[in-house]
């Protein structure tokens, strides 16, 4: 049995940014420092945070005043920026730049006399970010068929925003649908959706020509894994999302001669190694590597973290 991996795979650089601040935070300021909500939706990665120190909070009641404060990379809506504020929090935000370059567009469209559209899922931390982001109502859809129900006039000037971490095709079809029933329309077409997305989407769609199965790494509440797992079946391949190596069931590979291995923009490659490790323990034998886009992004981490470690105390976040 012979295995491929798909390049690129696993952390994306805003991803790598979070963790990033989180971890230097801790050497800075000393532990615990307070997380709202998951860093990033990795199960393991916020485990080996917590670890080092960090605790994980859904609201900002559960901080302690006076205690170091660091907003997730999927972004915050205003509001707990405000209350973070009135409550003279020193505040580190990971919030990912490509996430904030939405946020940047929703408030522009807004400001222009836009109705806004959010393509994207309704219960994502992302997406209730971008909501609260922008002083201005906000229609969520997620399907061609929400675009259908909308309760709009078709004359309505609208723009439309997405979820970073969406498939590039689905979103495509939304847009159309929006484009078809609003002549007045603009947005960022799929720029918006971040470029690790768009890569790994792409590798996926690569691997599956070349595989008989394939294994995506990352967690069950990961958007874009989950969206790779998807492609895959959409490729006509048994897909499967795992976290690590224990989750494998050698019944899914009887029969199988290629096995495809990739990994969501929230999992660490050692999780993919853990599964690498597995899998030769059933019986793999080549580790291949699929040629791909060599990815050299690099997100600046906040001022604070770029000074010296023995500099003064984080201040709130403007």
């Amino acid at each position: 049995m012979r295995v491929l991996l798909a390049q690129p795979r696993g952390f994306c650089a805003g991803v790598i940014r979070a963790i990033e601040i989180v971890e230097r935070s801790i050497r800075k300021f000393g532990a615990p420092v307070y997380v709202r909500h998951e860093i990033v939706h990795n199960r393991h990665v916020v485990e080996t945070l917590r670890a080092q120190g960090a605790v994980f909070v859904e609201e900002l009641s559960e901080v302690p005043d006076g205690a170091v404060t660091i907003f997730s990379a999927h972004g915050v809506a205003r509001s707990v920026e405000d209350e973070a504020a009135a409550r003279g929090l020193p505040v580190l935000d990971a919030t990912c730049p490509l996430v904030a370059k939405v946020h940047q567009q929703g408030r522009r469209y807004a400001a222009r006399g836009r109705t806004l559209v959010l393509i994207g899922h309704a219960g994502h931390a992302e997406v209730e970010g971008t909501v609260g982001q922008v002083e201005a109502p906000i229609h969520l859809v997620a399907s061609v068929e929400d675009v259908a129900r909308l309760d709009l006039p078709e004359s309505t000037p609208l723009a439309y925003l997405t979820q970073t971490t969406l498939s590039v095709d689905d979103t495509r079809g939304i847009i159309a649908a929006l484009h078809a029933r609003f002549p007045d329309l603009e947005g960022p077409e799929v720029s918006g959706i971040c470029y690790a997305t768009q890569h790994r989407q792409a590798a996926v769609r690569e691997l599956c020509a070349q595989v008989d199965l394939l294994l995506v790494v990352g967690s069950q509440n990961s958007s874009n894994s989950t969206r790779l797992r998807e492609i895959g079946e959409e490729m006509g391949r048994p897909s499967y999302l795992i976290g690590h190596g224990a989750e494998l069931d050698p019944a899914w590979l009887a029969g199988v001669r290629t096995v495809g291995l990739t990994a969501g923009a929230s999992a660490p490659e050692e999780l993919v190694l853990d599964v690498i490790a597995a899998l030769r323990r059933l019986g793999a034998g080549e580790i291949a590597q699929m040629t791909g886009i060599r990815e050299d992004v690099e997100f600046r981490l906040p001022p604070e973290l770029r000074e010296p470690t023995s500099g003064p105390a984080v201040q709130a976040a403007q």
